[in-house]
């Protein structure tokens, strides 16, 4: 991924946050002669390895599993927030008119070689805490186990885990940190008349970056 340097995002934690808050990857594997590329909601475990492992799992009815095996690395695209950036919302613009419009946007990719698991209590573990992630924030969350028993093993077996030590992580936040300060705040003010759960979520990323750091 091309990144200048004034975008790169080096830190552990601010990217693992990111595949927390953004978890439907895009995994893209090469496969015989072509690029394949299936969407799947992984977990990460920021504990496991240098960078972290990414958990997942497909159907066993998508012949992705078994394609793995290339000497390249999966890679795994992590798209955070991302808004079209006008160039109406620079001061600099109404002074010189040199200014053009442009695309913010924070995005992780992560590296490794995936694993296939199969073990039943592998996979039971797995979905039990994807669901108690993704269900938290319901009024009446729902459980694995609420599910009969026999069902919910049937549909294990129709799932295989997917287990990707992260070999290299990178992290590019392009939120207009190559604009002076005021052009920043521009931008933020910019989004945040958007009142937009997409224009807000931006609008914090160029905020947190729009004064140098002391």
């Amino acid at each position: 991924m091309y990144s200048p340097q004034q975008f790169e995002e080096l830190r552990l934690p601010v990217l693992h946050d990111l595949i927390r808050s953004h978890p439907l990857g895009t995994l893209v594997i090469l496969a015989d002669t072509e690029l394949v590329a299936n969407h799947i909601p992984f977990l990460v475990n920021p504990d496991k390895g240098a960078y972290g492992t990414l958990c997942g799992h497909v159907a066993r009815a998508n012949p992705v599993w078994r394609q793995f095996g290339n000497t390249v690395d999966t890679l795994v695209i992590f798209q955070g927030p991302e808004s079209y950036i006008t160039p109406s919302w620079y001061p600099s613009k109404h002074a010189d008119g040199k200014a053009v419009p442009t695309w913010n946007y924070a995005v992780v990719h992560a590296y490794g070689q995936p694993n296939t698991i199969e073990d039943g209590g592998w996979l039971l573990e797995h979905v039990t805490q994807l669901t108690k992630t993704h269900e938290a924030g319901q009024a009446l969350p729902w459980e694995v186990s609420d599910a009969p028993r026999d069902f919910t093993e049937q549909m294990l077996s129709r799932i295989v885990g997917i287990e990707i030590p992260i070999s290299k992580l990178q992290g590019k936040w392009k939120v207009s940190q190559n604009r002076k300060v005021p052009d920043r705040l521009g931008v933020a003010a910019g989004l945040e008349s958007q009142a937009t759960e997409r224009s807000l979520a931006m609008a914090e990323l160029v905020m947190k970056r729009a004064r140098p750091a002391s």
